[in-house]
């Protein structure tokens, strides 16, 4: 079992600013922050964004990317589309991705920082109705 996922940035604030309306639509808040770092989760930390301990630049990995699990299609949308309102870059709009599953429904999206990632579905619920 993974106990938390951390991606580089260059700048914390900017990140958060980024990341807080996406963690809300998945159920993490801020459980922690500083001037090098933001912390998410539901009560345990699982998803950080820091600035490198060594003081060189964040830079994305090549092929690498983190999946957030989406309750239903909608989430997935929206969170497609806030993302990409907030500066991310559109790196695969909502929908189904039949190679993984015929249920898969996701969507992907490049932060601020060149970090890739995605909100995934497996339900073919479109929404909670809320």
């Amino acid at each position: 079992m993974i106990h938390h996922v951390s991606l580089g940035t260059n700048d914390v604030p900017r990140a958060r600013a980024f990341y807080d309306p996406l963690m809300a639509l998945i159920g993490f808040r801020v459980l922690k922050c500083s001037d090098r770092s933001v912390h998410y989760g539901a009560s345990d930390i699982v998803f950080s964004l820091e600035t490198p301990v060594n003081g060189a630049p964040a830079s994305a990995g090549n092929g690498v990317h983190i999946a957030f699990q989406a309750p239903d299609r909608e989430t997935v949308r929206r969170f497609h589309s806030a993302a990409v309102a907030n500066g991310g870059r559109d790196e695969g709009a909502p929908g189904i991705r039949e190679h993984y599953n015929a249920n898969c429904y996701g969507a992907f999206v490049r932060d601020l920082d060149g970090n890739k990632i995605e909100a995934v579905t497996y339900t073919a619920r479109e929404s909670f109705g809320l």
